[in-house]
């Protein structure tokens, strides 16, 4: 299918996103953001791997001067991948961090308290943004719309839609265009559906922004993998979507061939639209060589690529039912439940982990796992933080939540059940609570 003509935002110097441009390729730093030194080399990691634009959390105003480090650092480097600063709780550190980078992703749900406040502080930011040409990704998520929306609408995908659009209408009314938006879940069915609902919003409106596409909490291994390729291949194949981003609970060095690999299956045949263009120039030589080892980045193995591409084919279809069922594969049981058709397994939300993450997520993700796996249909998740923690695992039965200074809550359907667990204690006491609660 053709797809979906949008506005072309243009992100720092050389990239431009939308307005039939090639899919881009995103991710996330996973690193402290005081941590310079650790952020500028992930940053030059997932560049020389093929991310064109590298998002970094700034948490508060004290982070704002970090931010600014890396992107002269990366720049006195050679690397000119654009940076965007990932805000949440605080629009005045989103207001000082804007003349700074290429782009700012701001959660409406989360931007101020009060919604009328938050509104009056948009608009003020929009200002900041356009004296300095940064751009703008109006990004939900499913588990952080806010009360405002949620009293209304509910925790739906029409919410997620009419939130956006709210934002949406503030730029179009500014007359300030340069905007990309999101709308992540980690259910694949609610992701599909809030994005159409939200792509034919704006084409009623007249005015149709870029849509960044992911599915958000997506966990590791083959599975996450193969839930995203099955979300995002599916709103791809319908024309919708400009830019991607594959959120696994690894390295985020890992997600740049998954995601190259997705986009490369729906470019268009013109030259302008090659899979070669999805691979950024050759980096400057003042760029030091990768230090990292990339275990498991690559799709050089003939079984992952078949993996991906079978996610790919069958996932949109038995997601939309089209089909029923698919031939039988090692990742049959793996891609019909990531399409919500057959649960099989226990089923992870696990975020990507960011600089707000204070606690080892990727060792406990994979020790949840192991000691959980048989527990088939249960849903399980284990969160990095608080920002989108409690929303995104509103449909999971357990949840694991990252507090920081080395604690941990224990959720239970979407309410606390224990709290200030020190960490090296709470995945015991995350299966005694199983344990019990099942008897």
């Amino acid at each position: 299918m053709e797809r979906l003509k949008t506005l072309p935002v243009r992100i720092g110097r050389d990239l431009v996103i939308g307005g039939g441009n090639p899919i881009v390729v995103q991710t996330m730093c996973n690193t402290h953001t005081y941590d310079v030194d650790g952020t500028v080399a992930q940053c030059l990691e997932v560049a020389a791997a093929g991310a064109r634009l590298v998002r970094i959390t700034v948490p508060g105003l004290a982070d704002v001067p970090h931010i600014a480090a890396i992107k002269e650092r990366l720049r006195a480097a050679g690397c000119n991948v654009p940076i965007v600063a990932d805000i949440h709780f605080s629009s005045e550190t989103a207001i000082a961090v804007a003349p700074i980078v290429e782009k700012v992703r701001i959660n409406p749900g989360n931007f101020h308290p009060d919604h009328a406040r938050a509104r009056e502080q948009f608009a003020r930011f929009l200002e900041v943004c356009r004296e300095h040409g940064t751009a703008v990704r109006v990004g939900l998520n499913h588990g952080s719309l806010g009360k405002y929306i949620t009293d209304r609408y509910g925790n739906t995908p029409h919410a997620m839609a009419v939130a956006a659009m709210e934002w949406l209408e503030m730029c179009i009314e500014a007359d300030f265009l340069n905007v990309v938006v999101s709308l992540k879940a980690s259910n694949t069915v609610v992701m599909v559906e809030a994005y159409r609902e939200l792509a034919r919003m704006m084409q009623e409106r007249g005015v149709v922004f870029p849509m960044h596409l992911g599915v958000t909490e997506a966990g590791g291994g083959d599975t996450g993998r193969i839930k995203s390729c099955v979300g995002i291949a599916t709103l791809l194949r319908e024309g919708i979507g400009d830019t991607i981003r594959v959120s696994l609970t690894e390295p985020p060095v890992n997600e740049i061939p998954v995601a190259i690999h997705i986009a490369s299956h729906f470019q268009q045949s013109d030259s302008s639209r090659t899979f070669a263009s999805l691979i950024p120039p050759p980096a400057s030589p003042a760029v030091p060589p990768l230090t990292c080892p990339r275990v498991g980045t690559g799709l050089e193995e003939s079984d992952c690529r078949k993996m991906l591409d079978e996610a790919i084919e069958w996932g949109p279809k038995l997601l939309t039912r089209e089909v029923d069922d698919m031939p039988d594969s090692p990742w049959k049981d793996d891609i019909m439940q990531a399409a919500r058709r057959l649960f099989t397994k226990p089923e992870y939300i696990a975020c990507p982990g960011c600089g707000r993450t204070m606690y080892d997520l990727q060792k406990t993700f994979e020790e949840v796992k192991s000691r959980t796996s048989h527990l088939k249909g249960m849903v399980i998740a284990v969160m990095g933080c608080i920002v989108n923690g409690p929303g995104e695992m509103a449909d999971a039965d357990w949840g694991y939540v990252g507090e920081g200074g080395g604690k941990v809550s224990i959720y239970h359907k979407g309410e606390p059940v224990m709290r200030h667990i020190p960490d090296s204690e709470a995945i015991d006491r995350l299966l005694e609570l199983i344990d019990s609660y099942s008897t």
